[in-house]
């Protein structure tokens, strides 16, 4: 079997109180399984990014409760079991997927801790679902606003079952594309620091078959401008009540240089990532993961020793450069005057 028939793979999951996954910081190289049976390697793979992608985190944070819940017995052993809920809440602050299915699944365990892992299994299967939902979806209105029959795709970071457990979001989009042989080219950015398009996104498109060319992030905005695309897809670590959009560092970048170009910009994420509790972009908090990774890669130096860096993981993209967003349930066209509360979308 080549890697272009490789079947889809889970890369992540759970049974009798371990969860299993994939090490992304160790792809594309190696293919890593680790076996976490405890809240603090759990904790420390989300920061580490051994688990990324908003749904994928979410996943495994709904894991991590029931997992804590066999640990640490919510009802007589309360004090550890809230430790470990606040430690897993808060080992990521953007995404807004953690914190919703750990608030769904510990109010579950405090009352009936075998009935937290039923729960977490319907977390992943709702996930599963949903990334099938969004790749169809998508695919239908990426179509129909390019009116094109093989589509130019340009995306940004890992947005593939490597961050949603399978098929993803905005790859599954690409890869439902694919699927209908209506995909000419994916373009994926290097996605500094961490190059999670050059390492992650490019072994799943390889693996699907699909044709790819790999292109530095700085090269976006001026191939947009160039027309070297037909649209650029994207995902969402949360999305604000007036459909502002937290996403990887650069997104903003491409959503202002296919504003520039006339290409549509769209949004993909499971219903999960709206967070109508935050009014707008201004109201997301956004993590800055330090100077080792800008000053570094893979742990080769590439600036001097002590040089200090900004560095935010994520950028946030207002709601007026944004055509669309899909869901698994819906498409809200932003640039059409639809809100996320509109009555009817589709």
């Amino acid at each position: 079997m080549s890697d272009h028939d490789a079947p889809a793979v889970r890369t992540l999951d759970y049974t009798d109180g371990v969860i299993t996954m994939i090490d992304q910081t160790a792809l594309p190289q190696d293919e890593v399984w680790l076996e976490i049976d405890n809240v603090a390697d759990l904790v420390a793979a989300i920061k580490r990014l051994s688990v990324r992608g908003a749904p994928a985190i979410g996943v495994a944070g709904a894991y991590g409760i029931a997992m804590a819940a066999r640990l640490h017995d919510p009802l007589t052993d309360t004090d550890a079991f809230e430790t470990a809920v606040h430690d897993i809440r808060e080992a990521r602050p953007t995404a807004v997927n953690l914190a919703y299915t750990v608030d769904r699944v510990a109010p579950i365990a405090r009352t009936d801790p075998a009935e937290a892992e039923a729960e977490a299994h319907r977390i992943r299967d709702e996930e599963l679902a949903a990334s099938v939902a969004m790749g169809e979806l998508g695919a239908d209105l990426v179509l129909e606003l390019t009116g094109a029959d093989s589509i130019r795709a340009m995306t940004i970071c890992n947005t593939g079952g490597l961050a949603t457990v399978e098929r993803g979001t905005a790859l599954a989009v690409i890869q439902t594309l694919n699927e209908r042989s209506a995909l000419a080219e994916a373009i994926p950015l290097e996605t500094r620091p961490l190059l999670q398009g050059g390492r992650l996104t490019t072994w799943e498109l390889q693996r699907m078959g699909a044709p790819f060319r790999l292109i530095v992030d700085s090269a976006g905005p001026f191939l947009l401008s160039r027309g070297a695309a037909d649209v650029v897809l994207i995902g969402a670590d949360r999305i604000a009540a007036n459909g502002d959009t937290a996403n990887k560092i650069g997104s903003f970048s491409l959503a202002l240089a296919a504003k520039h170009a006339g290409v549509p910009f769209i949004v993909v994420a499971p219903e999960s990532t709206i967070d109508m509790s935050t009014a707008s972009g201004d109201d997301i908090e956004i993590e800055d993961r330090g100077p080792a990774e800008v000053a570094s890669v893979r742990s080769t130096a590439i600036a001097p020793e002590g040089t200090d860096a900004i560095n935010p993981a994520f950028d946030v993209t207002p709601a007026e450069l944004i055509t669309a967003i899909v869901t698994d349930t819906r498409i809200i066209r932003l640039a059409a005057g639809e809100t996320l509360t509109s009555e009817a979308n589709g």
